[in-house]
């Protein structure tokens, strides 16, 4: 039976690496689902987080930053963004102000305002693909602009390119106006009863978490030295009554790598692995067994079959499996 006035859609996350996709997810979840790290391209697949508010049931889709792909992994992490947004209900493009504009802009957007980010003229040609699809724009970190006039001009550079319904500055480190981003979301979706029911979270299944909350540990414990080289497949999962036992494989592409991940005596390996296991203990809510293996996969990010195996898929970013 349709609640009156109740209102449910898809919203779709999009923007460029690192502008704090997965931080605002979080917070309208209420809890941290997906993975959030200072580097870019941390997320790496489509995630469907489903937030019910008051009279409103967001299904959000978390996607990949968009970004100029080097391998075929970033190429099918793009497409997986640019796919979740054509189907959308409402689209929300993030950006944020931490980062100049750029200086040199390609001949094609050669007039576009100076405030525009570096990366957004690119995704604003993606938009105007889907005609007649809504739109709003939240810009993060306006707690770094220490003087407030200095956004003006990025709003009005912003607007004036006719994509968007609304525009909201936001600071997800300081929750403002996050509140006000969520009714503007809310506001734009049609009225209908719940796609979901109201405990439901998301239609991944733990496995996923799990490979993704090791990865997220590798992300902490290495920071630059090689993130972007790892991936995570689950090689055992056996779950008991008041435990989970776990084995993973971590990929790298080099010998050297594997020596960094494992470090002097095995000491950075197992600081991923108490990281994990504490979040994964959190998220099943019982002791959990992990065991960790690095291998060398030399130039994985460029294998199809290998990425497709390690849940990569082709024109999705990743496997679309369900709760079991």
């Amino acid at each position: 039976m349709r609640s009156p006035g109740m209102r449910f859609g898809t919203v779709t996350l999009v923007g460029r690496t690192n502008v704090g996709k997965s931080t605002f997810l979080n917070w309208a979840l209420g809890q941290r689902l997906a993975i959030a790290s200072p580097l870019p391209q941390t997320t790496r697949d489509t995630l469907l987080g489903v937030a019910t508010r008051g009279d409103a049931q967001i299904a959000f889709l978390d996607t990949p930053g968009l970004h100029r792909p080097r391998t075929e992994l970033g190429r099918r992490m793009n497409a997986a963004a640019l796919d979740a947004s054509r189907s959308a209900d409402l689209v929300v493009m993030v950006t944020d102000v931490s980062q100049a504009p750029a200086r040199e802009l390609p001949p094609e957007v050669a007039t576009r305002p100076a405030a525009i980010r570096p990366g957004d003229e690119e995704l604003f040609a993606e938009l105007r693909r889907n005609e007649g699809q809504r739109r709003i724009l939240l810009i993060n970190k306006v707690d770094l602009a220490k003087d407030k006039t200095r956004l003006l001009p990025m709003l009005e550079a912003y607007e004036k390119e006719g994509l968007f319904e609304a525009l909201v500055p936001i600071s997800l480190l300081r929750e403002v106006n996050l509140d006000v981003a969520m009714n503007e979301i809310a506001s734009r979706l049609p009225e209908g009863p719940p796609g979901y029911e109201s405990d439901v979270l998301t239609n991944r299944p733990v496995l996923f978490f799990v490979r993704e909350y090791i990865r997220e540990a590798i992300l902490n414990q290495l920071r630059s030295e090689v993130p972007h080289a790892v991936a995570v497949s689950i090689d055992q999962a056996n779950e008991q009554a008041d435990r989970f036992r776990l084995a993973a494989t971590i990929h790298v592409e080099k010998i050297g790598q594997r020596k960094i991940v494992v470090g002097q005596g095995g000491e950075r390996i197992k600081a991923i692995g108490i990281a994990a296991r504490k979040r994964i203990e959190e998220l099943v809510e019982k002791k959990v067994h992990l065991e960790l293996f690095v291998r060398v996969s030399p130039r994985w990010k460029d294998m199809p079959r290998q990425l497709t195996e390690l849940g990569y898929d082709a024109g999705t970013g990743g496997s679309e499996e369900e709760t079991p």
